[in-house]
């Protein structure tokens, strides 16, 4: 551990520029101008050195990008799909869900990723509705499902399911919508791009 510090400190800027001014140092004293006080001259040169030099900079966090990010999400995606095939649910709940899920796999087609790269809300948004809404939306249900059984009377589970599901749906559809605009704006400003670059020539 002591090693590692020192082997840092000796490739740190404070190290670097102080050792430069000490080098100034051992210049003056040549030429005779730091006289007989020269280890004085020298050590403070190199103080003065190391005390101006910039301090570090710690290295940024090395985050997945947002490609290796959509890629575990569609993993994510198969496991919560191995899940849901595993839950009955009502037809109408089961039919929303069919719905959403064919809207999250169009949203995670690469041919799709490729805008949501350059959208990190979209990938939260995604993300979220993956790993965490849709689970705890159907999980949900079960759990109330068996306890409405045992207790009956209250308002059924599965319109709460429609619901959360509604819900989620709208969601991914604003997505999508937000994708395409974005798509349609680009390429508007490809073609204006070509007109005015016609216009020119």
């Amino acid at each position: 551990m002591a090693t590692s510090k020192f082997l840092g400190y000796l490739e740190s800027r404070k190290n670097l520029t102080g050792s430069a001014c000490g080098l100034v140092g051992l210049v003056l004293t040549f030429v005779g101008v730091a006289g007989p006080y020269w280890p004085v001259v020298v050590v403070g040169l190199y103080g003065a050195g190391a005390l101006i030099a910039p301090p570090e900079r710690p290295p940024l966090p090395d985050f997945p990008d947002p490609s290796a990010q959509l890629a575990e999400l569609r993993d994510d995606f198969e496991k919560l799909g191995g899940y849901l095939t595993a839950i009955e649910l009502p037809p109408a709940a089961d039919g929303r869900l069919t719905e959403l899920n064919q809207l999250l796999a169009g949203l995670l087609d690469p041919q799709a990723t490729q805008d949501l790269t350059q959208d990190p809300e979209g990938v939260h948004i995604l993300s979220r509705a993956i790993r965490q809404d849709v689970p705890e939306a159907v999980d949900t249900f079960v759990r109330t499902r068996w306890w409405t059984r045992l207790a009956p009377g209250t308002e059924p589970p599965e319109r709460h399911l429609e619901r959360q599901l509604t819900v989620l749906q709208e969601e991914a559809r604003g997505l999508a919508a937000n994708l395409r605009e974005a798509e349609a704006r680009r390429q508007e400003s490809h073609t204006r791009y070509l007109e005015d670059r016609g216009r020119s020539t």
